[in-house]
């Protein structure tokens, strides 16, 4: 008898058992739906992200519509090309030239704002304008606050100029517009590709109309990344009834251009109320690829629902941190400090891979996701520590990211942009971050590999580095700024010796760990602080502790107050040189209270004062939380606290320093959970004051790693204990192993001082 006969003859034979299994298998399968459903159910933490925050003072950070770590960052930019305005946008400013595909996020130089697009009706010119009252010097139009609507994913304003309402969305790699007109026979759409942001110049331009609907083109051009390309493919959702080209404001021949400062103009016939959309692609590589990224992650028109994806994007994004807490601003501070990093690294390929090499070469289909926008001096504190914990999954992509452009342009990241290396600050802070990857366990990457990019980065002859092997150090009258670039350097250093030890390559661990000391030569025993040192071996002199020139002398963006704490990496070795812990501690009582004149030379970086520490520049990020290596926990509390609530909040003036793509927002997120990572690669989490009540971190291979402040509040802000899983804990900081296994990390917090 066959398998089927006798299955049909046992359902005959009991008709309601097998109802009853087929029921009961319905109610654990649909059950089992329930849970997984419940498990991965997001929480709407969007609602609390205020893309404001840090757009007043000297915040420069991002305003517009784009999704985590995407290309395309769509926004409006102001006229002004000043110092606040890097990101292109600043609070104080009522002007829009257009909404450009591209922007920086909290730097404090300006670059990007490409591909711009400006909605207008009639003649104009298509100057960037110079004046707010007078509409003949540009294209440029008005806004009121009151009409602009910015959350994660979205950005809207009316433009009081033309009447126009625009709304904009994005996914990773395309920009998508609405543009409600009013009733004209002159609506257009202008496609900018000279205007830039500050420090950015263009050098070619092309444009062509490809049909009806479809106009493509490239933006070339020399800024702070010095030969930066970006391709684009535009679809409107109705034909144009012309489209014009022109040199600035001189009108061309053709459908197509390709000149230095190229516009194009696409003319409509708009209804009252009707509604023209654009969507604009973009790619590092090719016109073809933009098509390609396209039809990939746009292929439709449906605005709402594009805003609802990138809405899920970033609440997927910023579910990885759940927290509790009762104070409604330090949510939304929190929320929107997160997602101020995830704004950058940004990827920098299309969705086959290809991208933009530092070679300045076009790759096909690269093994790895390509990243861009690497500003390591600041991010290699905090941002990068952060990104281990949180986006396990980018690592891999992030380090071979790295090595690549090692391969290709002979060193590794220093300030990465668009497949430019701009040199920018001092030292070799992406060697911290390939040393924090390989040491935390990460891989996907030639390990050997990396260890050779960080090796030979680090013994090459350029930006101090000669007179660094030549003296042991870095003299003034060799070097400007040599002090700063050597303490930098010795911290890389001692990250390179902390990979030679577990790889077992004895004779660069002793190398490396000997240079990494390097900033003991600049101590002055004296007047205990670095000064600069000659290559006579003579310091400085006249020497002044608070005075800081900017660009002039041995300290980058800083002072000798600053700069004296500078070596995370050795803080035993720094406590040696000031002959005691207490005269250490005394010392670092006094950088918090001291008061001083920086100079009228001083860089406008060094801002968020407390005394000399300076919260809104990154030298000074780790100084806080060096109080618990000296076992007194309880001022670091003090002012992680003092920080928290006076150095950031809600309001667009919410940062006391430039964003620095995500590295200021990072120490805020750390600092909340109660722990921040001061050696620069290891993973050692130093605890603080949690201002949370509760937070569940998502962790690698969907693990999650709880950290609970009991009985805490603005009183109770020391802790009095610690457990991990239930047992504990006795030691001043965890590791990252600890973390990333997942498990709960429990703070007994309450008003009384605790010593170890």
């Amino acid at each position: 008898m066959s398998v089927i006969w006798m299955y049909l003859i046992l359902i005959v034979m009991d008709k309601r058992k097998v109802f009853s299994c087929l029921l009961i298998g319905s109610v654990v399968f649909s059950s089992c739906v329930k849970e997984e459903k419940a498990a991965v159910a997001l929480e709407n933490l969007t609602q609390y992200v205020d893309p404001y925050i840090g757009t007043g003072d000297h915040g420069h950070v991002f305003m517009g519509a784009n999704v985590p770590f995407g290309l395309v960052q769509l926004g409006p930019s102001n006229i002004p090309q000043a110092w606040d305005w890097c990101s292109g946008y600043h609070i104080s400013d009522s002007t829009i030239i257009g909404f450009s595909h591209t922007h920086l996020n909290g730097t404090g130089i300006g670059d990007l704002g490409d591909v711009n697009f400006m909605p207008a009706i009639g003649e104009v010119n298509l100057s960037r304008g110079s004046a707010a009252d007078d509409y003949s010097t540009g294209k440029f139009s008005l806004f009121d606050r009151k009409t602009e609507k910015a959350k994660a994913g979205y950005y809207g304003v009316h433009l009081n100029r033309y009447n126009i309402d625009v709304e904009l969305t994005a996914t990773k790699r395309v920009g998508f517009h609405k543009y409600t007109f009013p009733a004209s026979n002159e609506a257009k759409v202008i496609i900018d590709l000279e205007n830039g942001q500050a420090w950015d110049a263009p050098a070619e331009g092309y444009v062509v109309q490809e049909n009806d609907t479809v106009v493509s083109g490239y933006r070339y051009s020399k800024g702070w990344a010095n030969d930066q390309r970006v391709f684009f493919t535009a679809i409107f959702s109705k034909p144009m009834k012309k489209f014009v080209v022109s040199e600035k404001n001189e009108i061309k021949e053709g459908a197509s251009l390709v000149a230095a400062r190229t516009y194009g103009q696409a003319l409509f016939d708009m209804n009252d109320k009707e509604a023209l959309y654009a969507k604009v692609a973009l790619s590092p590589v090719s016109i073809e690829n933009a098509k390609l990224n396209m039809q990939a992650e746009l292929p439709g028109w449906d605005f709402e629902q594009t805003i609802a994806g990138a809405d899920k994007a970033w609440n997927e994004e910023l579910n990885k941190i759940s927290i509790n807490t009762n104070d409604s601003k330090v949510k939304r501070t929190f929320y929107t400090a997160l997602y101020h990093t995830m704004i950058a690294p940004s990827e920098f390929c299309d969705v086959n891979n290809d991208y933009y090499g530092a070679d300045k070469q076009m790759h096909k289909n690269g093994a790895f996701k390509n990243y861009t926008t690497f500003s390591l001096w600041d991010t290699y504190r905090a941002a990068h520590p952060l990104m281990t914990i949180i986006h396990p999954e980018k690592m891999a992509d992030i380090v071979n990211t790295m090595l690549t452009i090692y391969q290709q342009q002979g060193k590794l990241p220093v300030w990465h942009l668009m497949g430019c290396e701009t040199n920018c600050m001092v030292g070799n802070p992406g060697i911290s971050v390939v040393a924090d990857a390989i040491l935390k366990g990460y891989g996907g990457f030639d390990k050997e590999q990396a260890f050779e990019a960080m090796n030979n980065s680090a013994m090459l002859d350029e930006r101090g580095l000669k007179y660094l092997k030549e003296y042991g150090y870095i003299p003034y009258d060799k070097e400007p700024e040599g002090l700063s670039k050597c303490m930098e350097y010795a911290i890389a250093d001692w990250s390179i010796a902390q990979v030679a030890r577990q790889m077992g390559k004895t004779e660069a661990y002793d190398y490396f760990m000997d240079r990494s000391k390097s900033y003991k030569r600049y101590f002055d025993k004296e007047t205990q602080f670095v000064r600069g040192l000659s290559s006579e071996g003579t310091f400085r002199t006249p020497f002044n502790p608070f005075e800081s020139i900017h660009g002039g002398n041995d300290y980058t963006e800083g002072n000798a107050w600053q700069y004296t704490w500078l070596v995370p990496h050795d803080i035993e070795g720094l406590i040696e040189l000031f002959g005691s812990k207490e005269r250490f501690v005394e010392k670092l009582d006094s950088l918090f209270i001291v008061e001083g004149s920086l100079g009228e030379h001083a860089s406008p970086d060094i801002s968020g004062l407390i005394g000399q520490y300076a919260h809104g520049n990154e030298p000074s990020h780790h100084i806080i939380y060096m109080y618990p290596y000296v076992g007194q926990p309880w001022k670091a509390a003090d002012k992680v606290r003092d920080v928290l609530s006076v150095m950031y909040n809600d309001r667009p003036a919410g940062l006391s320093g430039n964003e620095d793509v995500g590295q200021m927002s990072a120490w805020y997120v750390l600092s909340a959970l109660g722990i921040y990572q001061v050696e620069p690669a290891g993973g050692k989490y130093v605890f603080g004051s949690p201002i949370i009540n509760e937070a569940v971190i998502r962790v690698k291979d969907g693990k999650t790693f709880r950290i609970i402040a009991h009985n805490n509040s603005a009183e109770n802000k020391y802790i009095q204990r610690v457990k991990l899983n239930g047992q504990p804990y006795n030691s001043y900081f965890i590791n990252f192993k600890d973390i990333e296994a997942g498990g709960t990390l429990e703070f007994e917090m309450g008003a009384t001082v605790v010593e170890p």
